[in-house]
């Protein structure tokens, strides 16, 4: 069941009912880099597959699912004890008008990692929980909403400063997922024979 209402959450995340920021949830001192994140992760139909991206402290993150790819420039972020992972699209992946892609605005969206071996265990974000929160105190985080979508407007310093206060309230974060490497999916799965190996 947790798994399932993972998938909901994510599924939030990557087809848009999810909580937006205009801004990222770091700077430059918050970044860290973990090499264990790198390669490939399986959640039901969802394949991540994380690479080191061009600059420092950066990942470009391909997500595979029955619906296509995205890809995402990655962002692991350390809040005191807590990691962070900053998402943001890397363009649209459809054909459409130049003219079309120009009213676009992509944005941030965050998730929780609670652990990164031998699983990735994340949290995305509960837009209902946001909502609700905003509702009882309009001021928690600069925000604004957008055709009945909750887009946050805070400076990465008090995104900072509420993930800080707020992150561990209930339900802020969904049910945690567990993505797991693909070798370790099945051991009991044949493996595919490369025809060209001896």
């Amino acid at each position: 069941m947790k798994a399932k209402m993972f998938v909901f959450y994510l599924l939030a995340v990557l087809l848009g009912g999810c909580v937006l920021s205009l801004h990222p949830l770091y700077t430059d001192k918050e970044l860290i880099f973990d090499e264990k994140l790198l390669g490939s992760w399986d959640l039901d139909e969802h394949k991540w597959e994380f690479k080191k991206a061009g600059e420092k402290k950066s990942y470009e993150l391909i997500v595979t699912d029955e619906g296509g790819k995205g890809e995402f420039a990655a962002h692991l972020v350390k809040i005191d004890k807590m990691l962070f992972l900053d998402l943001y699209p890397k363009g649209p992946d459809f054909k459409a008008s130049n003219y079309l892609k120009l009213h676009l605005l992509p944005a941030h969206t965050f998730l929780r990692i609670e652990q990164i071996e031998p699983t990735l265990k994340i949290r995305a974000m509960n837009p209902e929980k946001m909502d609700d929160m905003l509702e009882k105190d309009p001021n928690l985080v600069k925000h604004e909403v957008v055709e009945g979508r909750i887009v946050l407007t805070a400076s990465p310093k008090e995104l900072q400063k509420f993930m800080k206060k707020y992150a561990d309230v209930k339900d802020l974060f969904g049910e945690p997922g567990e993505l797991k490497r693909p070798e370790l999916e099945d051991p009991n799965k044949p493996k595919a024979i490369d025809p060209n190996k001896p």
